[in-house]
């Protein structure tokens, strides 16, 4: 009987032992599950976080509007003020008129930017827009957000390479930024988007 009941005794001693040791491991487990769910769900709202731009026309004259940076916070859905510039758009206020319109409202995309920009007209920093139709249904193609300078950055001898002063806001349609500026904005990384109203 002594040994049945010592017997006994060993079996639920084992028993009590091995939940305890499955419960000490099943806690350190539990505990890294959290972590990487915490850790998941951190990087799902840094990811779903953005930059975008947007461009408030000014009627009154139009080489002083403002362009603006903004974020979007997920985790607190809320949207913060990074920085802002005078900015540009055009030689007219008609949106359809061809290399000369400032831009038609809306939401652009931004498919790519530049820091050593090589085209015909211009040059160095440039932020590409994704093209858009003005009220009419003109097309306005070739759009960017640039400056006055050369393919690296420095300024030219002679326009449009290089910038003179406040009549260089004019443009052929697009957004201009001072040379300091648009390098200003290319520090805070690629935005997602642009929106004009």
């Amino acid at each position: 009987m002594a040994s049945r009941t010592r017997n006994l005794s060993l079996t639920v001693a084992v028993a009590l032992m091995a939940g305890f040791t499955a419960t000490a491991t099943a806690a350190p487990a539990q505990a890294a599950k959290a972590d990487s769910t915490a850790t998941a769900t951190a990087s799902a709202q840094a990811a779903s976080s953005y930059n975008f731009l947007y461009f408030n026309k000014n009627s009154g004259n139009q080489t002083k509007s403002t362009l603006t940076l903004y974020r979007y916070i997920a985790s607190s859905d809320r949207t913060v003020k990074l920085d802002s510039w005078r900015a540009g758009s055009g030689y007219t206020k008609n949106t359809c008129a061809l290399n000369k319109g400032w831009l038609p409202n809306g939401t652009y995309k931004i498919p790519s930017w530049h820091k050593k920009f090589n085209g015909t007209k211009i040059k160095g920093y440039v932020v590409r827009l994704s093209n858009k139709r003005c009220h009419n249904g003109t097309p306005r193609t070739e759009l960017f957000i640039h400056s006055e300078m050369t393919r690296l950055g420095y300024q030219g001898s002679t326009e449009p390479w290089r910038w003179d002063g406040p009549s260089d806001y004019k443009s052929n349609g697009c957004v201009k930024l001072h040379p300091a500026d648009i390098k200003e904005l290319f520090r805070y990384g690629k935005p997602t988007k642009l929106i004009v109203g």
